[in-house]
Order: structure tokens, then C-alpha cells, then sequence
């Protein structure tokens, strides 16, 4: 019970209250509250399976559905932690968007019209991997659009999460907060390592560059869009055991949270006779 206290202890703790800011000071990217890394990875893998429990359920009753938004800077770790936990769910009611440069269509529309088309439907669970908050975070920072047109998105951006809440999607902001010197030594793997150096983008290197820029514009974006419907996490990240321990103890309590139930049969199983 009281290990069962501590974890949900940590949905708090991570919790962006409505209307401040978090600090997102380097130092606090490597804290682990206490947790060690064995017993953390045993609640891993305890999570992982109430995860798959509780979408099985969500999925048979079609009347809820969940939308996980993943946010870090490069080399937070977004792809890993999809790997890695959100990996648990069944792929039949899972999808994952990895939201890239916006095409020439996508910018012929309004900036949530490319978002907006992948929600989840009903029963399932979808991953934005970057997601709508890129248009307050990199169009901001690298001068995409004027600061007229930036700064008005974050209220649009919670209203459009307000529909999905009214839509019956629930909305988890999950933000992998690693430190500089971290990102510096995960770019040095990238770059050493064969099967990794694909991932390594030298333009990486100039966003690096404007690491204070950015944190700013995700202090900014964490603290103005984090809401009661909408909650953000910021997840201590520099030590991927205790992201994937933190993630997936999240998830669980989210889903948790969803009043699931086996949905009502148009029949009577007892009055069913197979021959």
C-alpha cells in the first residue's frame, strides 16, 4: 500500500498546476524522488500490464478514448519511450503520428487542420510524437511566424483540447525534460554508433545552440496550456529507467481514471447454446 501511495505520489508531484510556469532547470532533469532502478523497473512492467488491461476495455467500449501527446527537445527521448511503453498497447487501437515539417497542403489550412485529423476515435488511444504544440515552440523560436500569430495559439490550443475533452478524449501532455549536458552525450552516441547515425541531424546542432531560446518558449507553453482537463507532466528524463517507470505510471492512473466498463450485451450469454 504504501509503495501503491508513493507512485501515485509522482502524477502530482510532475503536475503542471493551471497557470504556472516550470522552472525546467537543468538540475532537475536527473531526479528520481527517492526511486531506485530495480524497483522501479519491477512497477514497469506492473504498469505496462494494467495498461493493456484497461485498453482492452476502453476498446470493447467505444465510448472513450485517450490522446497522448509527446513532447521533448531533441534527443529527450520521444522515440525511445514509444518504444519502450507506449509499445505495450495493442497496435489494432493504437496509432502513433510522428508530426513533421508541415507539407504544402498543411499550410494552404489553418495550423490544427493536420492535427485535428489524427485524434483518436472512440475505443482507441493515438500518440502525437511532436505534436500541435510545435507551432508554439519551433514556429516561435525560429521566427516561422510572427509573434501576433504565435502568441493567439495557445488559447486556440485550449480550446481545441477542450473539444476533444467534450468528445470524450482524454488528453495526457507528457514533456521528457533532459539536461544539456545529457543531450550532448546522447548526439555523441548518435554520432559514434552505425545503427544510430541516421538519426543525427546537423541542424540539430544550430537549435542546440539556442537552448535557452527554447526552454523558454516550452516554459511559456507548459505553463499556459496545462489545464484541469489537459493536465502537462514534465518528466525528469536524463535516466531513461525512470522516464519509462514515470510514463508508464501516468498512463496507468489516466486510463485509470476513465469510468470503464464491459460494455452491455444485446444478449443473454446464459440463454446461448453452441452445438
Amino acid at each position: 500500500v504504501v509503495a501503491r501511495t508513493a507512485r501515485e505520489a509522482l502524477r502530482s508531484l510532475l503536475r503542471v498546476r493551471p497557470g504556472q510556469k516550470p522552472e525546467l532547470r537543468d538540475a532537475e532533469a536527473a531526479r528520481t524522488f527517492g526511486w531506485g532502478r530495480d524497483e522501479a523497473e519491477q512497477a514497469i512492467g506492473e504498469n505496462l500490464q494494467r495498461m493493456r488491461d484497461l485498453q482492452y476495455k476502453m476498446f470493447a467500449q467505444r465510448r472513450h478514448s485517450v490522446l497522448i501527446v509527446l513532447q521533448a527537445i531533441d534527443g529527450g527521448g520521444k522515440d525511445s519511450t514509444i518504444r519502450r511503453v507506449i509499445g505495450a498497447f495493442n497496435p489494432q487501437g493504437c496509432s502513433v503520428t510522428a508530426f513533421k515539417q508541415p507539407t504544402a497542403i498543411d499550410l494552404q489550412h489553418d495550423f490544427l487542420w493536420r492535427v485535428h485529423q489524427r485524434v483518436p476515435e472512440r475505443g482507441t488511444i493515438a500518440v502525437f510524437n511532436r505534436s500541435h504544440y510545435e507551432d508554439v515552440l519551433v514556429a516561435r523560436v525560429e521566427n516561422l511566424v510572427p509573434r501576433e500569430i504565435w502568441s493567439e495559439r495557445y488559447a486556440r490550443i485550449n480550446s481545441f483540447e477542450e473539444v476533444l475533452r467534450e468528445s470524450s478524449t482524454k488528453v495526457v501532455k507528457i514533456f521528457l525534460q533532459i539536461s544539456r549536458a545529457e543531450q550532448k552525450v546522447r548526439f555523441e552516441e548518435r554520432l559514434s554508433a552505425i545503427d544510430k547515425q541516421w538519426k543525427f541531424d546537423p541542424d540539430d546542432l544550430e537549435k542546440r545552440r539556442k537552448w535557452n531560446l527554447y526552454r523558454a518558449a516550452y516554459r511559456d507553453a507548459l505553463g499556459r496550456c496545462s489545464t484541469s482537463h489537459a493536465p502537462w507532466y514534465v518528466i525528469p528524463a536524463d535516466r531513461k529507467w525512470f522516464r519509462d517507470f514515470v510514463v508508464s505510471q501516468i498512463l496507468r492512473e489516466e486510463l485509470e481514471s476513465l469510468p470503464l466498463r464491459w460494455p452491455k450485451l444485446p444478449y443473454d450469454p446464459a440463454k446461448i447454446r453452441v452445438v
